[in-house]
């Protein structure tokens, strides 16, 4: 028979599944918003953004209280640390892709162009963020690493895009506006590559014991 932890380890799971879920489909949209131009997209995810908010809250309510009631140990303990670890990155890739939604109500698509290597940028950002939640439901310590090992080719990427923004305005000084604005949003795929990455190194210490090679038991 399972005790009320367990029960409590089960529900944890449940929510921080929901919780990916979540960010996985805000940051789907923001790219496809970004892509199109569609403006009531990019809107309704700037106003979801205060759901994924309202999951870390209850997912954090959880934790805690499993953490004063339960008191757990070992394994246990890994398990509900890391989820309060990883709940914060998934908040915050929410954010990032509301930033790009905001950034997407302003454009002028009339005149927008996107760098070579951004499309590639943005995808390897989501598809790590895909793979970190996976990672996290399969308790799958090498796709964790791998997720770990992709963040050096979305940095590679955000350098490509760069460079192309540069070569832009030494094109034509007058896009500095645009050039800007693409900077930004490539940032912000950036920085969900390095949050993905946060979420697989918990994955790997929650179930390993070792965080970046080092044991935290």
């Amino acid at each position: 028979m399972k005790n009320r932890f367990d029960e409590q380890v089960e529900i944890l799971n449940s929510q921080m599944i929901e919780m990916g879920a979540m960010i996985e489909t805000t940051i789907e949209n923001a790219c496809e918003a970004l892509q199109s131009g569609n403006l009531e997209l990019a809107r309704s995810i700037i106003d979801a953004d205060t759901l994924v908010d309202r999951k870390e809250r209850d997912i954090e309510t959880l934790c805690l209280r499993m953490l004063l009631t339960r008191q757990p140990v070992a394994h246990d303990l890994r398990v509900v640390s890391s989820a309060l670890k990883m709940i914060t990155d998934m908040e915050r890739i929410g954010d990032q892709a509301a930033d790009i939604s905001e950034i997407v109500t302003f454009l002028d698509y009339s005149t927008v162009v996107q760098p070579e290597h951004f499309g590639a940028m943005a995808r390897a950002a989501i598809d790590m963020v895909h793979r970190a939640i996976d990672a996290y439901v399969r308790r799958d310590v090498a796709l964790a690493r791998d997720v770990i090992q992709s963040d050096d080719t979305v940095d590679g990427l955000f350098t490509d895009v760069k460079r192309e923004l540069i070569e832009l305005l030494s094109a034509d000084a007058s896009r500095g506006s645009e050039a800007l604005d693409m900077l930004m949003i490539a940032k912000y795929f950036e920085r969900i590559g390095d949050h993905a990455t946060n979420i697989a190194e918990w994955v790997e210490y929650s179930v390993t014991g070792y965080y970046k090679g080092e044991e935290l038991r």
